[in-house]
């Protein structure tokens, strides 16, 4: 990535823009969406209101589509956006979302659904209005903060400590202590996360000054080989797996004998740290910071309502991303994000990146805006280094008009087939990667335009409403059947793309075939 960026358009689409480029490499997210108390104007799209989808909500949801409740409306705009930003999260990335109690329990249950409940990471809790907002009689001051990571990789960094050194040990690189590599969460054993589970050797002679002792991967005749222990009479995983222990092979880990004679796998702590707290109540993490540095920026002008702590979304990327990860942030709301990076990466030395989406109209006069001020200096700003300016740049672009999916279901805007397909070879694998078949298409009655190395790539589609929903339209068994003999034929598999399926996804999957339901499912795929 060369340059951060503010994109100016609906999130749902920036998103989908970013996937092929971005897909599996954000670090850090962190959203601040609408909290829903029932006073906002959303401009993001949720396509509730198209015909077909209420057509597919009046047969398989009992709730009035002709009024669907906020709530209703909410998950339909927030769920989407969930999906594809997992897609773009790394495998040791983590995601912080701001909410309050109105949709908090129902976000854990989103979150859970799209994330897995295994990797929840925590509940924060900031006091963020120390007045509190009166709710029948008890003053609430606070808001949350929700944590989830991708997957196992995942760890959030530990913070600065306050108190004094209390790293007891010491090599050629410094202070540091040691923690058990083992994950001592029984959730996880070897039959759920097998790739975490494996033989690491340690060499029982020769312990270094500090009593610990050399390890491999590889097995060495009268080395000791060591499994994550049982607990509970199941087998428990390594926190990491066989690559990042391979880099960090005795220097960051390493063996240790215990008391019993057998050896453990630990890890070594290179600064003096400690972990955060599930509870933030520092006055530099209310809302009253965020306004009052948001008028320092803007001369005293009150432009925006209720911004965040540039101090707290910092103390979030600190926990979330390393010196070099990109920051996404599809909310970006007052640039508050974009803020804290530049800040941190001041601070630190880091060379983090940001992204920022926002769809009103003033991405530019304030967001940007903002941006743009903080990295060349505030006047009369109290923080001298505020005053002198953060440093950096970024690249500020409007969003293209995209495939028009509200325009796809209504039948007002239906792209050409030759569109569609160059669109989903594209966007599934983020290059030219596929060879395209498209000027045999009209001969070609099983509707195949493409394929890589591994996959062959089919589109039901005409760019015809009266297609669309008839049953020419569905992945049927005959179909399926048909493709899934020619692509066994070449040694691949097959991603179909069409409106609507008549056969099960796991009786596809037994066939080789991946169902991608249009216009939702074009997204980037990781062969």
């Amino acid at each position: 990535m060369d340059d951060n960026l503010i994109i100016h358009g609906d999130n749902l689409h920036a998103l989908k823009a970013l996937l092929p480029k971005y897909a599996s490499r954000i670090k850090c997210i962190y959203i601040d969406p609408p909290y829903n108390t029932g006073n906002e104007n959303w401009l993001y799209n949720d396509n509730v209101n198209s015909p077909l989808m209420q057509t597919w909500l009046e047969k398989h949801i009992p709730i009035d589509v002709e009024d669907l409740e906020r709530h209703d409306k909410w998950l339909c705009m927030i769920w989407p956006r969930l999906h594809l930003l997992r897609e773009l999260l790394s495998d040791d990335g983590v995601i912080f979302i701001s909410i309050d109690d109105n949709e908090q329990h129902r976000l854990r249950m989103l979150m859970d659904e799209i994330f897995g409940e295994e990797n929840f990471v925590s509940v924060i809790t900031v006091r963020s209005t120390p007045g509190g907002r009166d709710y029948g009689g008890i003053a609430r001051t606070h808001d949350y903060v929700i944590v989830y990571r991708k997957t196992l990789e995942a760890e959030l960094n530990l913070i600065a400590a306050e108190a004094e050194s209390s790293l007891p040990l010491t090599d050629e690189e410094g202070r540091f202590a040691i923690r058990e590599l083992r994950n001592r969460n029984v959730k996880f054993n070897n039959l759920n996360r097998p790739n975490l589970y494996y033989p690491i050797y340690v060499n029982p002679d020769e312990p270094d000054e500090n009593n610990l002792h050399k390890i491999s991967l590889v097995k060495t005749e009268g080395w000791v080989e060591v499994f994550p222990l049982e607990s509970q009479g199941i087998k428990t995983v390594w926190r990491w797996q066989q690559q990042t222990v391979f880099q960090n092979l005795n220097r960051n880990v390493m063996g240790k004998k215990k008391r019993d004679g057998n050896f453990q796998i630990v890890e070594k702590y290179r600064k003096d740290t400690k972990r955060e707290r599930s509870i933030l109540s520092d006055k530099d993490f209310r809302n009253e910071r965020g306004t009052l540095t948001l008028k320092s920026i803007f001369a005293g002008q009150a432009l925006f309502d209720y911004p965040k702590s540039d101090l707290l979304i910092k103390r979030l990327i600190e926990l979330g991303t390393d010196k070099d990860g990109i920051v996404l942030d599809s909310f970006a709301g007052s640039g508050t994000t974009a803020h804290a990076v530049l800040a941190l990466n001041k601070a630190d030395g880091g060379n983090r990146k940001f992204i920022l989406i926002e769809c009103e109209e003033y991405a530019d006069t304030i967001t940007a805006e903002r941006v743009r001020r903080v990295i060349n200096g505030v006047e009369n700003a109290k923080d001298e280094t505020l005053r002198n300016g953060l440093g950096g740049s970024f690249t500020y672009c409007t969003l293209g008009e995209p495939i028009d999916e509200e325009g796809m279901l209504t039948g007002e805007a239906l792209p050409t087939y030759e569109a569609l397909a160059n669109y989903i070879a594209y966007t599934a694998t983020g290059s030219g990667a596929v060879t395209l078949h498209l000027p045999y298409i009209a001969k070609r009655k099983d509707y195949g335009f493409g394929e890589t190395k591994h996959i062959c790539f089919y589109l039901i589609y005409e760019p015809s409403l009266d297609f669309l929903e008839s049953n020419a339209s569905a992945l049927d068994g005959a179909r399926a059947e048909q493709i899934a003999k020619a692509c066994k034929a070449k040694g691949k598999k097959a991603y179909v793309y069409a409106p609507q399926k008549f056969i099960s996804q796991k009786e596809l999957t037994e066939m080789g075939i991946t169902f991608c339901q249009l216009p939702y499912n074009i997204y980037r795929i990781m062969e």
